[in-house]
């Protein structure tokens, strides 16, 4: 009885230390499909970021309790990592290729997807998604997303800080209003890159200083990139490349057009660049 009763202590001690380690905390307690110890070791390596989220998964109860930092992440942030992992949740449904992939042993009995499609209403739901009207949040396509970082792209080889910033709150307008379920086959390319594409809009939206747009420009167009490999536009995308941009380290940007207009320098280096690679539709 005084081991149980030492161990119970210990497990406690642990999980009130890794909640301490994260700032903002906030605990919740959701369903998590799984079987066995192998599961609990695949949902809790995939949900636990340091200084950021931490998850413990009962077995028994099918309960994932996670402790998020709220100022730099969200529930559903965590649990879209489950489900990449193979993991259906309460929230999102596991990619079957995922889930595919689990041993044997840990391939659960899958709940019908329909119930779990519904993101929750509750702190899952990020500040700036909360600040979207509700005649705003209609489902919108990923073209619309990316028509909204071509204006945006547009606005920065202006060099127009002011229009660049309202055009970054309507792509962050358009991915808020992104529903999982129209995206088909595409889904599991959107989440990988979801949480870069809103951190990186909402910050151009922010901010009138275009040395500050550009810079996170340049990790944003990254994440379209990665997203338009897998889920094409409407036309072909040239995939171009600065040399000169961040001390010559360089970035690139994406554009409808084979000319190149640079959105890192504007009119003081229009045409620096060259086309890296053209994606077709």
């Amino acid at each position: 009885m005084k081991k149980i009763t030492s161990m119970l202590l210990i497990a406690l001690f642990t999980f009130a230390a890794c909640q301490a380690q994260i700032k903002n905390p906030k605990t919740e307690t959701v369903k998590v499909w799984g079987n066995c110890d192998m599961c609990k070791a695949t949902i809790e390596k995939a949900a636990n970021k340091k200084g950021t989220a931490k998850a413990v998964w009962n077995d028994e109860t099918k309960q994932a309790t996670i402790t998020y930092n709220t100022k730099t992440t969200t529930l559903n942030e965590v649990l879209k990592r489950i489900a990449l992992a193979g993991y259906d949740n309460a929230v999102f449904a596991a990619p079957d290729a995922a889930y595919n992939n689990l041993h044997g042993c840990c391939q659960y009995d899958r709940p019908d997807k329909k119930e779990i499609k519904a993101p929750p209403t509750t702190a899952a739901t990020t500040t700036t998604e909360t600040q979207v009207k509700k005649e705003d949040t209609k489902p919108s396509s990923l073209q619309t997303v990316y028509d909204a970082y071509f204006d945006l792209k547009d606005a920065l080889i202006k060099s127009d800080a002011t229009i660049a910033a309202t055009k970054a709150a309507t792509l962050l307008k358009a991915i808020n209003a992104i529903k999982m379920e129209i995206l088909g086959d595409n889904h599991v390319a959107y989440m990988k890159v979801e949480s870069e594409l809103k951190l990186h809009a909402q910050h151009i939206s922010e901010s009138k200083d275009i040395a500050h747009q550009r810079d996170h420009f340049s990790s944003l167009s990254t994440a379209i990139y990665q997203l338009l490999k897998t889920a094409k536009a409407n036309t072909t995308i040239y995939y171009d490349h600065c040399p000169m941009y961040n001390d010559g380290k360089g970035a690139n940007w994406l554009s409808k057009d084979a000319a190149i207009k640079n959105p890192y320098y504007g009119s003081m280096m229009l045409s620096c660049g060259k086309v890296q690679e053209t994606i077709k539709q």
